[in-house]
Formats: structure tokens, sequence, C-alpha cells
């Protein structure tokens, strides 16, 4: 089946939060872990290549998003999406705006949008300024994030650092006018040069308006709530044909793992709502990892009873994690406890869980690369962006949630468990 869309995600959950939102249309979505090293077959309507480039040097975010680009060309798609973080997680140097101008220049494109509004989950741009529900981006918990702390909230001034052409606005006042106004203020701002465009959007209704206007450019960019339209509109454009297979969900034993690696205030309360359930729950210290290694780790989950779900974390607060960076360097201390996780998934698949929960857009990259899953048909969504997923591994079929940091309620690990038990 040709590919309508294609889309290229910085890491794991941002791929399957995407993924989710393309699928609540009924059209199938295929999420590739990495880029296939074959050529495209058995392609789906939505492709979505989750890499894992968000933090990585430029110039290697870069390589990988173009080789995305050239598998996801081959599956016949001509319109492509560039999703990162709704809270525009990156560094001074990137990696959001190197890699648009790589995909820009490959697609023969001036001009792309830059979205990462997502109201539903407490996200929105006014006046080019991100906030976190009321909070602006620089004031939330987002500042004291390990890899990416984001210290500004205009979106204008965190990109325009990131690229080589000029960044502008389209604002709130605009897209209240509709999708013509919109495709007006585009244009001229393309005519005076302005590459880089950052979009207002503070409720569903401006994504509705911003994908109805942009649904013809080569490459959209934005968090995954702004291409939640483009299924209903490719129909409508003719594009898209009415076919929607449903999912078939495996059959899947009651073992279960819970692994977080996410130091997102969200996620540290996820853990503590988790553990007053009474559930056996290990910590992993990287000053411990690093000195002992896992195996601590591994055999204590080997004594466990996967039924009852046992929680494996490195969730900590920020000053802990900033005392393992300062010891171990940051890199190196996110290394550790990946590796861990990594090693705490392959033993719990070992020991027959099929059910696996993961908490973090690192750690869930480290963990389904372990599990050496490359594709994952998606299911239900558990809360806004965040579904389940269905893969192999080893030749055993698991169902596999990917969670955002920040996503979810406080008794998302929970609920994640309850969804699966009545899908």
């Amino acid at each position: 089946m040709t590919t309508v869309l294609g889309c290229i995600a910085d890491d794991f959950t941002g791929a399957t939060d995407l993924a989710g939102l393309l699928a609540r249309s009924g059209v199938k979505v295929s999420l590739r872990m990495g880029v296939p090293d074959s050529a495209p077959s058995d392609t789906a309507p939505f492709e979505v290549i989750a890499l894992k480039i968000r933090t990585v040097p430029a110039d290697q975010a870069v390589e990988q998003a173009l080789k995305a680009l050239d598998w996801l060309k081959a599956a016949g798609a001509e319109r492509f999406f560039w999703k990162y973080c709704s809270t525009f997680d990156s560094t001074p140097q990137g990696n959001i705006g190197p890699v648009a101008e790589a995909l820009m220049a490959a697609l023969g494109t001036d001009q792309t949008i830059y979205c990462p509004a997502f109201p539903e989950n407490g996200r929105a741009i006014f006046m080019g300024t991100l906030f976190v529900g009321q909070t602006p981006l620089a004031e939330s918990p987002m500042k004291d994030h390990p890899l990416t702390p984001m210290r500004d909230s205009n979106l204008m001034r965190l990109l325009q650092p990131q690229v080589t052409r000029p960044v502008g606005l389209a604002d709130r006042l605009t897209v209240a006018k509709g999708p013509d106004a919109l495709r007006a203020e585009l244009d001229r701002l393309a005519a005076e040069g302005t590459a880089h465009v950052v979009v207002d959007a503070v409720a569903d209704a401006d994504l509705t308006t911003i994908a109805a206007a942009c649904r013809d450019m080569p490459l959209m960019t934005g968090g995954s709530a702004v291409a939640m339209p483009l299924p209903a509109l490719f129909a409508a454009d003719g594009l898209l044909a009415a076919d929607a297979p449903g999912l078939e969900t495996p059959k899947l034993g009651k073992g279960a793992v819970i692994l977080s690696g996410s130091c997102s205030a969200m996620t540290n309360k996820q853990v503590a709502t988790y553990k007053a359930t009474g559930r056996p729950a290990f910590q992993l210290d990287p000053l411990s990892l690093a000195n002992d290694g896992h195996a601590a780790a591994v055999d204590w989950l080997a004594a466990q009873d996967l039924s009852k779900a046992p929680l494996i974390y490195a969730t900590a607060e920020p000053t802990s994690v900033r005392a393992a960076q300062d010891k171990l360097g940051v890199q190196r201390a996110g290394e550790i406890v990946e590796q861990a996780l990594a090693a705490c998934a392959i033993a719990a698949r070992d020991a027959g869980a099929q059910r696996f929960v993961v908490a973090g857009g690192e750690t869930s990259g480290a963990v389904t690369q372990a599990l050496g899953v490359d594709r994952l048909d998606i299911g239900a969504e558990i809360a806004p962006g965040v579904p389940w997923c269905f893969a192999t591994s080893d030749g055993t079929p698991i169902a596999l949630t990917l969670k955002s940091g920040n996503f979810g309620a406080e008794r998302f690990f929970t609920d994640a468990l309850d969804k699966l038990e009545g899908a």
C-alpha cells in the first residue's frame, strides 16, 4: 500500500505518541523502530520511523533523518512530518532546527512550520511562547531536565541559533481567522524569505486550522497533535483510501514489568503512586551501577512474581540526578541506567513477561532495541498520545507502551495494565 504521510520522530516515545494520534482515525499506522534495513514492503498509509536522535551530535541526527527520509520516499510518501517533543526538547545546537533544514533542502522546499502545541496535554503556544499548563516553559519542571534543560520559553529565540535562515511567527490572531488567512500569512512570510515559522495554537480547533492550511506542504514539523487532523483532511482530498483494517490483539500471558528511566516531574509522581499500591519495586542508583553493574537488579527481578508487575526504576528528583551526573558525567549516567533497564527487559521477557510499560524516551529506545523490536502495530490509547503497541520479541508476542516523561496521569502505570487487560 502506498504511504500517504511519512513521519520521522526524534525519539521512541514521541514516535508512539504520534502513531497513536494518527491511529485514532482508524487508518492503519505502522511504526518502525529505526530505519529498516530492507526496502519498503507491507507499508501502511501512515508510516512513522522512530529514531533516537534528540541529543546526539547534530551531524549524526541529520544523517539518520535523511536516511529515514529516503526510505519513506521509497515507500511512496510525498508529504512528510518531522516530530519532536511538545516541550521543544533541544539544546542550543539542535537538533530540531538542523534536521528540519536538512529535510527542507532534500525536499526542495523553502518554508516549514513549527507547532509543538498539544492542548489536550496542556501544551499551548501564544505569541511564540510555549506554555506547560499555565506556566511558561522555562518556569516549568522542564527547566531542570537532565539532558535538555529548557531555560527560555520563546520558540523563536530557541530555534534561531539552530538554523541558518530567518525565523518568524504566525500568531494566534492570524490562526483565529482560519486556514485561508494563515496560508496567506505564510505566503507573505515566504516572500520575505522567512523559512521557519512558529505557529501559535491554544486549542484543538487551532490545530485543525493549521493542518488545513499546511497539509500541502512537503514538510510540516511539530508535536504530534498538529498531525492529528491530517488523516481526515487527506481523506477529504481523495489522497487516502477508505482502508482501515482492524487490529488483531494477540493473546498475552499475565507476566508484566514496568521499567522507568524518566526523571520528569510527572513520572516521579507516577512511580510514587504505583509504589503506594504495595507492588514490588526496585530502585536503580547510577553510582551503584557504575561500580557494581546491574546484576543485583536482574537477580531481584528473577525472584519476583511477574503477574504482580514489578517496577524497576531510576526515576529520581532533579537534585539526585544532578549529583549522579556531577560524578559520572551526563552522558555516562544516562547510558548506565539505559543499559541496566535494557538488561532487565531481556531478563523479564526470558522469564515470561509479555507486557512492558516503559517510561522515558531514552529508556524506550534502549528497551526496544534490546528486545529486538523493529516494528510496532498501534493499539488503543491509555492516555492522550500514549497507546499500547504490539510486536514480537525473539519470536514471542509482546505488548509495549512507551511513555514520554510528562505524559499520563499519576495512576498511569496501573491504568496501562488495566487498559490492556480489557483490550
